[in-house]
């Protein structure tokens, strides 16, 4: 378990990361809870592959109360 730095990242996912597939789960309850807000989405599971653990994986999520979508940024 992690949590965000200010900037939203956990730089410690991407240390000793090796290829295969990989799960990330956020919790959106807590998130939206200590902002006092309600959210349709308890949580976001991303499961992405890594084909070469020499890149630079960033996987953003952008979140609203009742919607999130993500993407393999640069």
């Amino acid at each position: 378990k992690s949590d965000t730095d200010d900037d939203g990242r956990v730089k410690s996912l991407s240390s000793g990361i090796e290829e295969g597939v990989y799960k990330v789960t956020f919790d959106l309850r807590g998130y939206y809870a200590r902002q006092k807000k309600n959210s349709f989405y308890p949580e976001a599971t991303i499961c992405f592959r890594v084909s070469d653990a020499s890149e630079h994986y960033h996987i953003p999520l952008l979140l609203s109360p009742y919607g999130y979508t993500t993407y393999r940024g640069s």
